[in-house]
């Protein structure tokens, strides 16, 4: 684990319970190195003094950490206490960050709020105003996720604020040309459908009242978003306000990057940090790849 700006008093308490749950071994700090020492003393986490490296610039302590990662130093990237911007420059610099020619998403994991599984959204922390053909990368990149965390053929919803295609709303008709493409036999796993909105996405007594059909209505494994706000806020409010657990990480990088807000809990960057270490450990010993998309 290569940690850029460690000095963040959460993000090392769940350090710490990480290593007690034996989910990460050596764990390389890059930041102000007497806050980070004494902040870990006080969370219990155990450090090795000479993986601590004192970088008081927040922007180079993501460059240096994004190239430990390059390198084989360590195995995923992790935000520490900085701004995101500061930190996507060390994962998107062209000669030590983490670029693979693939578009890089967000993705988040939540416990579904009625029943014992998993559901995706995505993109909410990276792509802003995603177009079409971001748009089927971002739901190739969700369904690799899924395939890791063990659903088979994901079911992706293209949401909208409707479930019917208006012209005036161009989320609508991005969702319903991803549903033909995957008709189509366009992507080469997994399936879409939409527009759809949430309720009818998520609700089996949703989309049965609104006379909704197919594979994806009221069972989507994962939410495809219209844009970074609507993924954001949804996100936000589940987390808030209905105290979900969720977890998020970067997809589409050369290694898998933990990239949490700095209000987030101790639990939650617990979370996100073992989503990534599923995801290293499944990117060593097996060979599932992002999916393609057909044209």
């Amino acid at each position: 684990m290569a940690v850029a700006a460690a000095h963040d008093p959460a993000l090392l308490h769940a350090l710490a319970e990480a290593q007690r749950q034996q989910l990460v071994g050596e764990t390389l700090l890059f930041g102000r190195r007497d806050a980070i020492l004494a902040l870990a003393r006080d969370a219990g986490l155990v450090l090795r003094p000479d993986n601590v490296h004192h970088e008081p610039d927040d922007a180079i302590a993501a460059l240096r950490a994004a190239a430990a990662v390059r390198t084989g130093e360590a195995d995923v990237l992790m935000k520490g206490h900085l701004h995101t911007d500061d930190f996507l420059r060390g994962v998107l610099d062209r000669e030590r960050g983490l670029r693979t020619g693939v578009l890089m998403s967000h993705c988040f994991v939540l416990e579904h709020p009625s029943e014992e599984r998993l559901l995706l959204l995505t993109d909410s922390g990276m792509n802003i105003a995603p177009t079409l053909e971001q748009k089927a990368e971002i739901a190739l990149n969700a369904i690799y996720l899924a395939e890791i965390l063990g659903i088979e053929r994901p079911r992706v919803a293209a949401v909208a604020a409707v479930e019917l295609v208006n012209p005036r709303m161009p989320a609508t008709l991005d969702a319903a040309a991803l549903a033909q493409m995957s008709a189509r036999g366009q992507f080469s796993n997994g399936v879409i459908d939409g527009p759809l909105g949430l309720d009818n996405a998520i609700s089996p007594r949703a989309a049965a009242l609104k006379g909704m059909g197919g594979e994806v209505a009221g069972r989507a494994d994962v939410l495809l978003m219209p844009d970074i706000e609507a993924g954001n806020i949804a996100v936000k409010m589940f987390s808030f306000l209905c105290r979900g657990k969720v977890a998020g990480v970067l997809v589409g990088a050369a290694a898998p990057v933990v990239l949490t807000s700095r209000a987030d809990t101790p639990e939650a960057k617990l979370f996100s940090l073992a989503l990534a270490t599923v995801m290293a450990d499944y990117r060593r010993h097996e060979r599932l790849k992002i999916g393609k998309v057909h044209y």
